[in-house]
């Protein structure tokens, strides 16, 4: 391209998120405005947001069901509120890139207004992060950006673009033109490598010897897309599979050798299985704290096969690993391969299915609880019903992510599941992005009253910008997982605990009215299959408001006695 054919930066960025397969960008006024303006003649969707932070989880919900970056802008002012909604997208393993404005060099370090250092905010929640002094950095810059979000664990970028509003590179030139880019049109997952053969083999060997092996897939097996090979290698070695919270749904949730999600998050069954099992293989899933409920389940001695793409993650947890890196989905392939058809004592596995199966049953007549205050069980059975085949559920994080990934059943295949990593009020905004990229798959959020509070005024965005979720609350006036704690913390203590984590009553259902939202309010069992069913037929979101019981107790995680 000649100086005469220079793009400004703004014609630039427009014109090659466009070619590359960017369908929105989800931000706050007031920056990058000649973009957007340029991105609205190129029939690309631009999602005003009321808050940062809602920008950032949009951003997450679509990258998350796109397989592909989620884009979002912000001025100057507002860096700090998106690094802070960036924690979500960095510990969930989703490839968001985050635009900020920087004020000019000539303006640091003088005590400019609103203005503070930004590197510092994004170190921590990004895997990249540069400043953008010039037009003609960008390209080079944007292509860094999008490799690091999307390769390896798949993390947030930033890019933080000289300007208050940006107004520096974008109206700076740019000698290059706006063509598609095989580095932004990187997919989930954009490379599959494997261990070499002799690795896969000392594997195959340590799992053809191994007596009770229990499998617990996590996010890093779902963004692979591993669930065929998952359960085959399940079937293969007569092995029961758990997930973390970010792979629930890999396989189908009732299938013979699904246990559930493992962890402080489990049905009693999971960690049961996973704690009696001599070998644990984990697929994608990183060992924290959440899925091995403090590294006790499984107990820190325990023989592990570990598969993750990210060398760091093989042993982090536990000592006694045989680490394999590789992409989940084709490592397990080149496994099963290894295995060939190994004779396997199935005791195990029938053990495990008649712990869960048991379970299920222990746990049926609340599923189908009449009760009212109506119980979260029964609106999760309600939702499994209701759930399309190709369907999307969102759930917040909390009790939210409890009832949902223990009650609600999933097919294995076409259904999608995105859970928060730790954000409370993530849920609605990012299934407002997961809707943006689902195109015509229904998406139904699950939010807790006390979630929903944090980025409410949304329901004004799904309506000005025609999107459409079913966004069913769990409405039980408080913070019900913390409810009966911290009854127990007060004791005889003088004073109101309510004052703690209650709140309202609420009704949503008229607060979506007054942003002109349709909302339908639930208060007996037998009213939420209708609503649910016309709420599902609609192309406008609706505010399903479900009044439930605070003392409901979700399912509590196993541990072994003594633990």
């Amino acid at each position: 391209m000649s100086q005469s054919e220079a793009l400004t930066g703004a014609e630039w960025l427009a014109r090659t998120l466009a070619a590359n397969g960017t369908t929105h960008v989800f931000f706050i006024d007031a920056v990058l405005r000649r973009t957007l303006i340029e991105l609205g003649t190129l029939g690309v969707t631009r999602v005003l947001a009321h808050a940062e932070k809602s920008a950032v989880y949009m951003a997450d919900g679509y990258a998350r069901v796109a397989g592909r970056p989620g884009i979002c802008f912000a001025q100057s002012v507002g860096a700090a509120n998106m690094a802070a909604g960036l924690q979500d997208a960095y510990l969930g393993h989703s490839p968001v890139i985050a635009l900020t404005g920087h004020k000019q060099p000539a303006h640091q370090h003088r005590n400019a207004y609103q203005e503070i250092p930004h590197a510092p905010l994004f170190a921590s929640v990004t895997k990249f992060d540069a400043q953008v002094d010039s037009a003609a950095d960008l390209p080079r810059l944007l292509r860094q950006a999008w490799r690091a979000a999307m390769t390896g664990t798949p993390r947030p970028a930033h890019l933080d673009l000289n300007g208050l509003q940006a107004e520096i590179i974008e109206t700076g030139a740019v000698h290059e033109a706006a063509v598609a880019d095989s580095a932004l049109q990187l997919r989930m997952p954009p490379y599959r490598p494997t261990p070499a053969d002799d690795e896969i083999e000392r594997a195959a060997a340590v799992l053809r010897t191994a007596g009770r092996i229990a499998i617990v897939a996590g996010a890093g097996a779902m963004a692979s897309q591993a669930g065929p090979e998952l359960l085959a290698l399940g079937q293969a070695l007569a092995a029961p599979i758990g997930t973390s919270l970010g792979a629930r749904g890999i396989i189908p949730t009732r299938h013979a050798l699904s246990i559930g999600c493992v962890g402080n998050y489990a049905a009693p069954p999971a960690n049961q299985i996973v704690h009696e099992a001599e070998l644990v293989l984990f697929v994608g899933c990183h060992t924290g704290d959440q899925v091995t409920h403090t590294w006790r389940i499984p107990t820190i001695d325990t023989q592990v096969v570990q598969i993750d793409i990210n060398p760091l993650e093989l042993g982090r947890s536990y000592g006694n690993t045989l680490g394999l890196m590789g992409d989940p989905k084709a490592t397990l392939a080149k496994l099963l391969v290894a295995l060939g058809k190994p004779v396997r004592d199935t005791a195990f596995a029938e053990r495990a299915r008649g712990i869960v199966t048991a379970w299920r049953e222990a746990r049926a007549p609340l599923l189908g609880s009449n009760a009212a205050p109506i119980l979260p069980d029964r609106l999760c059975a309600e939702i499994t019903a209701a759930l399309p085949e190709d369907g999307i559920l969102v759930a917040d994080t909390g009790y939210s992510g409890i009832w949902t990934s223990t009650l609600i059943e999933l097919n294995g295949t076409s259904q999608t599941y995105l859970r928060a990593a730790g954000s409370l009020g993530w849920a609605f905004p990012a299934s407002l992005g997961a809707k943006c990229a689902a195109g015509k798959r229904k998406v139904i959020c699950w939010s807790g009253d006390g979630a929903l509070y944090y980025h409410a005024t949304e329901l004004e965005t799904a309506r000005r910008r025609g999107i459409a979720v079913v966004l069913v609350v769990n409405n039980n006036s408080g913070f019900g997982q913390g409810w009966p704690n911290i009854q127990r913390m007060q004791g005889n203590k003088p004073g109101d605990v309510a004052e703690l984590v209650r709140f309202g009553p609420t009704n949503f259902a008229d607060l979506a009215r007054a942003f002109g939202v349709r909302g339908i309010r639930v208060e007996e069992p037998s009213q939420i299959a209708p609503a649910l069913r016309d709420a599902l037929v609609s192309d406008e979101t609706v505010v399903v408001d479900v009044a439930t019981d605070i003392n409901a107790r979700a399912p509590e995680p196993w541990l072994p006695a003594g633990a």
